[in-house]
């Protein structure tokens, strides 16, 4: 049976840091679905994710991060068990529920142009 694994040692302590949050765990389930939240000192927590074509941030604040990252974890399993990749329907209603975020440095980073 699959199970999730921490891959967070493999990601320097510089890598970790990212403009102004932390990675504090970061986890993949077979290979194909990663889930990682971020802390921060002065904004609200990050939970990343990414599985198939789908991919973001959801936002949460420090003391909803772990029970939050546990259910976006048991509903991203349990959609890859089913179908592998993520489904149309699947997408929409689980990026409506979460309020995911696509914030534009995810693809394009202008900081680092600075």
């Amino acid at each position: 049976m699959k199970e999730w694994k921490n891959v967070t040692d493999s990601f320097s302590e510089e890598q970790r840091h990212y403009k102004n949050t932390y990675m504090e765990i970061c986890e993949v389930f077979d290979e194909a679905v990663e889930v990682s939240l971020f802390s921060s000192r002065t904004d609200p927590y990050e939970i990343y994710f990414s599985y198939g074509y789908m991919y973001g941030i959801i936002y949460v604040e420090k003391e909803d991060a772990d029970a939050k990252r546990e259910e976006i974890k048991k509903e991203l399993q349990a959609e890859y068990r089913k179908n592998r990749e993520p489904s149309d329907e699947f997408a929409d209603s689980f990026t409506k529920k979460h309020h995911v975020c696509f914030p534009n440095d995810i693809v394009f980073d202008t900081d680092a142009f600075l």
